[in-house]
């Protein structure tokens, strides 16, 4: 009877952050541009990109092996032009649930290229900046946790271009514990 009720709880855990995830509209989208757009550094991609992907919610879940799953857009010279899908996997110690938004920028043509020839994936070691506001917090696809965000109108953040990609990430909500490693996979369909 433990292992029904613990694999209940694992899936309900594991759920919860992904709902909202799937049913974002256009003024989930401009509000999370917006957000970005205000938060510091962050803000000067926008003007110094070729383009970016935007993920207005991305929910997060784990217990020993955990998910992430969110829906976004893509977007080249503030037009959009296609939608994107990322997943997770990690495996380690973490426990919890959270969400997150995403953006990412595209220095050149030649990554907006490689990130929407088809299935694109950020290894291991690839990092993103968490944008905070008075809370200190850390965010990589490598697993590290995203901490609790200060308020979304009074983030900053100051990143730089990787291999021709900025990764940025703003905490919505949820707690999660985590020591884990993972990537995240992108997927990409015109519009």
């Amino acid at each position: 009877m433990r292992l029904p009720l613990r694999s209940a709880l694992f899936l309900l855990v594991l759920a919860l952050p992904f709902a909202a995830s799937w049913a974002a509209d256009e003024e989930d989208y401009a509000e999370t541009i917006k957000v970005f757009q205000n938060a510091g550094e962050s803000g000067s991609f926008f003007a110094n990109s070729y383009g970016y992907a935007v993920f207005p919610t991305i929910g997060k879940g784990g217990m020993g092996i955990g998910g992430a799953y969110g829906k976004g857009r893509v977007y080249t010279g503030g037009k959009y032009v296609g939608d994107t899908s990322m997943t997770q996997v990690t495996v380690g110690l973490q426990l919890g649930g959270q969400a997150y938004s995403q953006m990412i920028f595209f220095e050149d043509k030649r990554a907006f290229d490689e990130f929407t020839g088809g299935n694109f994936e950020f290894g291991a070691q690839a990092s993103a900046v968490a944008i905070t506001a008075g809370a200190s917090a850390g965010a990589s696809t490598a697993g590290s946790s995203v901490g609790a965000s200060g308020g979304k109108n009074d983030a900053t953040t100051v990143g730089k271009y990787q291999k021709g990609m900025a990764v940025f990430t703003v905490a919505k909500g949820g707690l999660m514990y985590e020591a884990s490693i993972g990537g995240q996979k992108f997927s990409y369909k015109a519009k």
